[in-house]
């Protein structure tokens, strides 16, 4: 499609928000009167007929006004994000009070958003192996058993308790829980660095087959649990549709029962360079229609470590939508700088 006009460009936008604000279709009428645009009703009508031509907007029923195609949201949606890209907005979700909490944060970030779009809302939470190890413990219980404690950046905690086929000396565990203390804290879980230094050829045979026995510890804060996702919103987004809107919603509820899809569709659709919107057939590969899906990622300079999404229908407030993901998606980014280390 050709490149519209300044003016098109201005009353599809304005035709987008009234509709968006009033759930009703739009007029040239209303156009010059509500939004005080400066021309006259026919030249609106004029322009409403083109933008209609070009698949933009169409007409719903046999009334004299208009309302936007998936296509002329999504080319609303585009050019609010083009627009918005080099303009830093104030933050609008809070999580300075719970920094020292990740799970709270991404928790009160999933609900604020929620709240403030009274859209679905969605976070997903670092996977465990980019948390890196703040403390790790090995103790003795019995001459042939020893517990190791590994904690995270996160706050996670994993025990593990090691059977051997031998008696273990009391000074080889010692020496582990310090070697462990001076090697392996402030490291990734599943980094590279952390493997190799549980795996040094350079460390005498003894040492180094008991720490491969310790091993398994990091294994398990690893596989311990799957990516978290945190959900907002949930409960009042059949409230809010209208019409043929319920559906579109309905839709949503029934894929957020599956929750590797609803992960999949979050990764999917996500640019680490700026917000993405995606409408209609081109959320969940096109399982879904009549929902646009707003998303940006979080995270550290060196990757992103989980994103920022509202779901909802087309007719959503998509200024309030883009903005409010890219302000949590900073604010985030932020607390994780804190929790999170490259390497």
């Amino acid at each position: 499609m050709e490149p519209l006009s300044s003016r098109r460009r201005e009353i599809l936008r304005r035709v987008v928000e009234e509709h968006v604000a009033t759930g009703q279709p739009v007029g040239s009428k209303s156009l010059v009167e509500r939004a005080g645009m400066d021309v006259s009703s026919s030249t609106v009508r004029s322009e409403l007929a083109e933008l209609e031509a070009l698949g933009l907007l169409t007409h719903p029923h046999t009334s004299a006004g208009r309302v936007p195609t998936e296509n002329g949201y999504r080319v609303y949606a585009e050019e609010l994000v083009d627009s918005l890209h080099e303009r830093p907005d104030p933050p609008v979700v809070d999580v300075a009070a719970v920094r020292s909490e990740l799970e709270e944060a991404l928790r009160s970030t999933t609900e604020t958003l929620s709240q403030a779009t009274r859209l679905l809302a969605l976070v997903s939470a670092p996977a465990l192996e980019s948390a890196s190890v703040r403390h790790v413990d090995v103790l003795q219980l019995q001459p042939r058993a020893v517990i190791v404690v590994v904690i995270t950046s996160t706050g996670g905690v994993t025990k593990r308790v090691l059977e051997l086929e031998q008696p273990v000396d009391p000074g080889l565990v010692e020496w582990a829980r310090s070697y462990l203390d001076e090697q392996i804290v402030g490291l990734r879980l599943g980094s590279a660095t952390l493997r190799r230094r549980l795996e040094d050829p350079a460390l005498p045979y003894h040492e180094r087959s008991f720490l491969l026995r310790l091993r398994a510890a990091f294994v398990d804060a690893v596989a311990s649990d799957g990516p978290q996702l945190y959900v907002g919103g949930a409960a009042g987004l059949l409230g809010e549709a209208r019409g043929a809107e319920l559906e579109a919603c309905q839709h949503l509820l029934d894929v957020l029962e599956r929750r590797a899809a609803v992960l999949e569709l979050l990764s999917d659709a996500l640019d680490p360079r700026r917000t993405v919107v995606r409408i209609g057939p081109e959320v969940d590969g096109g399982q879904l229609h009549d929902v646009s899906y707003v998303g940006a990622t979080y995270g550290i300079a060196s990757r992103s470590l989980g994103s920022v999404a509202l779901l909802g229908p087309l007719r959503m407030d998509y200024d309030k939508a883009i903005r409010a993901v890219r302000a949590a998606a900073l604010e985030l980014s932020r607390l994780v700088e804190d929790v999170y280390e490259d390497e």
